[in-house]
């Protein structure tokens, strides 16, 4: 065979399998780090005895205000309020929704995943395609090729054959252009 090839179980195209594993375990982390980043900073903050959202006291004027725009000081005069306002019911309210919003973020990052997978589903099934039709190709060429090598020898065996009948004719008088017509009788 004239070119010859080789088969190989990769392709020469595309990420390798190991470059893609570690871009989605690095996304993996990235997602894992904005879910989890903020929370565990608030409560770090907490236990340092620092509180990073704390307003410092307001002197204002609470019976001019609403009662619902009061500042959290002001609130703290009304018994009423007081009870609303209380720290470790707001604690609660916090995490709870802190907990709201970490199965939320990691329902869209489970959601984000599965379409990547689905994505890189895909991709394995287009290249697996194109990587048959390219052996079909190559088979084809292979095939054309060897077609191509049987009829030049049978041209070359043809000619010698011919070559051999026409020195054969011409040792028995035979001249070019002295062709008859053949004859029955």
């Amino acid at each position: 065979m004239a070119g010859g090839s080789s088969s190989s179980s990769s392709s020469s195209w595309g990420p390798s399998p190991a470059a893609v594993k570690a871009l989605v375990a690095l996304l993996g982390l990235g997602v894992a780090a904005y879910i989890v980043g903020p929370p565990l900073y608030w409560h770090v903050a907490e236990a340092l005895g620092r509180s990073p959202g704390a307003c410092p006291a307001c002197a204002c004027d609470c019976d001019a205000l609403p009662l619902l725009q009061l500042p959290e000081d002001c609130a703290k005069q009304f018994k009423e309020v007081k009870n609303h306002a209380s720290g470790e019911e707001t604690e609660k309210n916090i995490t709870e929704m802190l907990i709201e919003e970490l199965k939320q973020r990691e329902e869209e990052a489970t959601e984000a995943q599965q379409q990547a997978d689905v994505k890189l589903l895909e991709a394995k099934k287009l290249a697996s395609q194109y990587q048959k039709e390219a052996d079909k190709c190559s088979s084809g060429m292979d095939t054309c090729e060897e077609a191509r090598e049987k009829s030049a020898e049978s041209l070359l065996s043809q000619r010698k054959l011919t070559a051999l009948w026409e020195e054969r004719a011409r040792e028995l008088g035979w001249k070019p252009g002295n062709v008859k017509p053949h004859q029955n009788q």
